[in-house]
């Protein structure tokens, strides 16, 4: 049964006997493109939320807002339908980049009030974190440091609802700009912790050659939520040193992580996220929960 698969864990009783204990563990659902968006959500939501349930996910990470709904329904409704799978709706994706004007005039005046709506949005249907997905690769040191401002200001935003902003880093970001700072470690440096953590993927940090204890190690604390990721299915491609990364956790200030696929080795992706939820339940070096 696919229900066993939640088992994995086991922790000890008082009276000897061992009692299951189920890993948490998020998914974000850009894996699962291919069979659900917000084009036919209303007919592939209620499958493959109880799919992804079935494999041992126990909460969700969607990447399809707009304008004040999620895969196209009210935040209520979505909340409702991942919660009747028995997953809970951990994070998000959402990005609203700086537009050249607010760039030179560092005005975040008008990007505030798409950020209203979508904090707004995601408080209802129960966001704990909101993630920027990605922005565009700066060319010049000033222009990182107005992301960096506007990263700072959006924080603040959410913390005021009560609410945790972070970046999702991809490979780009472990490059140099100017020949004088690396994108990570500056974005890093110059945000505020109070307002700003960031969201490694570890895989593609390793694509940038980068490696992720070293960040946890260099930047303790600024870590709250972790990609899981590899080429293909998690554990696959022996790239990703997945042992060392969940045993710096605590270093890396990691709650919670979410397992991420670009693709898997058939057509069909959901064998491949089965795959990676059998892998990493089944790992001994991945804790139960991560709060």
């Amino acid at each position: 049964m696919l229900s066993a698969i939640l088992v994995m864990a086991l922790c000890a009783c008082g009276d000897g006997a061992q009692a299951p204990v189920k890993k948490e563990m998020g998914v974000q659902l850009y894996s699962v493109r291919t069979v659900f968006n917000a084009k036919n959500y209303a007919e592939s939501h209620e499958n493959v939320f109880k799919e992804l349930a079935s494999y041992g996910y126990t909460a969700v990470e969607p990447a399809g807002y707009s304008e004040g709904k999620l895969y196209g329904v009210e935040p209520e409704q979505f909340k409702a339908d991942v919660e009747a799978a028995g997953m809970k709706v951990l994070s998000t994706h959402v990005k609203r980049d700086l537009t050249p004007e607010e760039f030179e005039s560092g005005d975040f005046t008008e990007a505030m009030k798409w950020w209203d709506l979508c904090i707004e949005t995601h408080k209802k249907a129960g966001c704990k974190y909101i993630c920027t997905s990605s922005i565009k690769a700066p060319e010049t040191v000033k222009d990182l440091q107005t992301i960096c401002d506007y990263f700072n200001a959006v924080g603040k935003k959410c913390a005021e609802a009560g609410i945790k902003y972070g970046y999702h880093s991809h490979s780009f970001e472990f490059n140099k700009i100017e020949d004088q700072v690396v994108m990570e470690d500056y974005m890093i440096e110059h945000t505020d912790s109070q307002y700003v953590f960031f969201e490694m993927d570890v895989y593609w940090a390793v694509m940038g050659k980068a490696s992720p204890v070293v960040y946890f190690k260099k930047y303790p604390g600024r870590f709250s939520l972790l990609h899981i990721k590899d080429y293909r299915e998690i554990g696959q491609s022996g790239m990703v040193g997945f042992d060392a990364i969940f045993k710096n956790f605590d270093v890396a200030g990691c709650k919670n992580f979410v397992v991420e696929l670009e693709r898997g080795t058939g057509d069909d992706i959901l064998p491949a996220m089965k795959e990676s939820a059998e892998y990493l339940l089944n790992a001994d070096f991945v804790k139960p929960s991560y709060e």
